[in-house]
């Protein structure tokens, strides 16, 4: 069984939950942007939580399907359509041999997930079908798909059609996206006064959004606490010594724009780190577009576990819709 790709969308690729355990090497755990759509895309389809799909950015690819299969598209609305037929997002659909996948024009959101029965059957790196570009590893020949590209999907029992995840279970970005913030190690090298305007300002989405961070521009710029630079750290204030990163650091050059570390970003460095964004909004920034608006909302270590149980909560709500 075979996906085959006959035009590859914009940054079309291969994802999955990700490679934890590799970190320390300088290898990010990588995998869906928005591990939520991924998850509920699965089980749309019949597949394990964590099986392969594609992940496209803005863009939705074309592509051409080798065997009878069942299909899911969730995340973003990017209108679908199977032979010119529109089909519903976040909604199993059977598919025949020949057939044609294709998009519109992107409605909301950012990234979509494209399940299949079976799931992409590409060879596993370190425990991961999900593509790191950067590092040529994993995903199909370590790199975005290309038109031309013949995908291998693995064997599956035949998906039920017309199973839909509730509206209410469709978790995307507000307006603004709120985006909650652990304060950190470094928090203290900050003023009080921008303490607080970091959490009281305006933010936007710059242009520079990825895979690997999201900068964020239009509140004021930062200060610091007085100090004098430690050996071996920059001149600029808001160097340090080289230090950790955890998934979700937020890192600001210079005091400047905010930048939300994400899936595919490096493990440490030498810029300070105000706090994190916590993980149970790490699946909203994936769907954010340049230029949407975003606050930070401020919460302590209870209110994270809480909003992380409540994430969890709501796989498990969507796994009981769809029995």
């Amino acid at each position: 069984m075979t996906l085959e790709i006959v035009k590859p969308g914009l940054a079309t690729t291969v994802q999955d939950l990700g490679r934890p355990g590799y970190f320390h090497l300088g290898i990010p755990e990588g995998g869906a942007m928005d591990r939520l759509a991924l998850t509920a895309a699965n089980m749309l389809v019949g597949n394990e939580d964590g099986a392969a799909c594609l992940e496209a950015v803005f863009m939705g690819p074309e592509v051409k399907f080798g065997a009878d299969m069942t299909v899911a598209v969730t995340g973003a609305e990017l209108p679908v359509m199977l032979d010119g037929a529109p089909r519903d997002t976040w909604t199993s659909f059977r598919v025949k041999a020949g057939q044609v996948l294709s998009f519109g024009f992107l409605k909301e959101g950012a990234r979509i997930y494209i399940a299949v029965s079976g799931g992409i059957d590409t060879p596993p790196a370190l425990g991961s079908r999900s593509t790191y570009a950067i590092g040529a590893l994993g995903g199909f020949e370590g790199r975005p798909v290309a038109a031309g590209d013949v995908i291998p999907v693995g064997k599956a029992m035949e998906g039920s059609d017309g199973r839909s995840v509730p509206q209410a279970l469709r978790r995307r970005p507000g307006k603004p996206a709120v985006l909650r913030v652990l304060p950190g190690l470094y928090w203290h090298r900050l003023t009080e006064k921008s303490q607080n305007a970091f959490f009281d300002d305006d933010w936007t989405v710059a242009p520079e959004a990825d895979r690997m961070g999201y900068r964020f521009r239009g509140g004021q710029q930062m200060e610091f606490v007085a100090r004098e630079q430690p050996f071996g750290a920059g001149s600029d204030p808001s160097n340090i010594v080289d230090g950790c990163y955890s998934y979700g650091s937020i890192q600001v050059p210079g005091g400047l724009e905010p930048i939300v570390l994400h899936r595919d970003a490096v493990s440490g460095g030498g810029y300070f780190t105000l706090g994190a964004v916590i993980s149970a909004d790490m699946d909203l920034i994936g769907q954010l577009q340049p230029n949407a608006p975003v606050k930070f909302e401020r919460v302590d270590m209870d209110q994270a576990l809480s909003a992380r149980k409540v994430r969890k909560e709501t796989i498990e709500q969507i796994r009981q819709a769809l029995l």
